[in-house]
C-alpha cells in the first residue's frame, strides 16, 4: 500500500483533489485534523489530559472542550501551544498509525494523510508528500467565492501558513491546481501510475 501525504495552503484545492483520489484510485483518505478533533471528544484519554493540563475553564456548558478559549491560549503563548501539540500529535500519530496498519491488512492500494502540518507532524508515516500548489490569486478568488472571506481575512490566513518556500523545500512532489482541473488530474496520473 502506498502512503501519501497532502499539504497545501488554504485555498490551494486540497479537497478537491482528496475526492478526485477517492473517486479515481479508491483511496482512504484521512484528514489529520478530524482524527485530532474525534480524539479529543469529552471522555478520551486525550481530552481528559487536556483538561488536567489547562483547567476547568477550558471546558464549555456542554462538557466538550470549548475550542474558542483553548485557542485563545495556546495561540497567544507559544509554551502553552507546545504543551497542548506534546498532548495531541502522539494521539493523533498512534490513531493514524494503526489505521494504515488496519487497511495496508486490508489490502488498500492507496492511503491519503492530509494534514496541514506535513511533514513536521506525520510525515514519517508517508512514502510521499505532495504540495498542492495553487497561485496567491487563485486562491483568493476561491476563498471569496466558496467562503466568502474578506480580502483582510484572506490576508491573515495566508500569513498565518508556510511559506511557498517551505512547502516546496518540506515535499517530495509540487502538483500544481492552479488552472482547470484536468491539469491536475493528469499530475497525479504521472506520479500515481498504480
Amino acid at each position: 500500500m502506498k502512503v501519501l501525504g497532502i499539504t497545501g495552503g488554504v485555498g490551494s484545492g486540497k479537497s478537491e483533489v482528496l475526492n478526485y483520489l477517492r473517486e479515481a484510485y479508491g483511496a482512504v483518505v484521512c484528514q489529520m485534523d478530524e482524527t485530532a478533533k474525534r480524539l479529543q471528544e469529552k471522555g478520551t484519554g486525550c481530552f481528559r489530559k487536556i483538561a488536567e493540563a489547562f483547567g476547568p475553564e477550558i471546558i464549555g456548558a456542554d462538557g466538550e472542550l470549548d475550542r474558542k478559549k483553548l485557542g485563545a491560549r495556546v495561540f497567544s503563548d507559544p509554551e502553552q501551544l507546545r504543551l497542548l501539540n506534546s498532548i495531541v500529535h502522539p494521539e493523533v500519530l498512534r490513531s493514524v498509525s494503526a489505521d494504515i496498519r488496519k487497511h495496508t491488512e486490508e489490502g488498500t492500494p492507496l492511503y491519503v494523510v492530509e494534514a496541514a502540518l506535513l511533514p513536521d507532524v506525520g510525515g514519517e508515516l508517508c512514502d510521499e508528500i505532495w504540495y498542492i500548489y495553487a497561485s496567491e490569486e487563485v486562491r483568493r478568488e476561491r476563498l471569496k467565492a466558496s467562503r466568502h472571506y474578506s480580502d483582510e481575512k484572506i490576508t491573515d490566513m495566508i500569513a498565518s501558513q508556510p511559506s511557498e518556500e517551505t512547502f516546496r523545500r518540506a515535499c517530495t512532489a509540487v502538483i500544481d491546481n492552479s488552472g482547470p482541473f484536468e491539469n491536475t488530474e493528469r499530475q497525479i496520473g504521472e506520479r500515481l501510475r498504480l
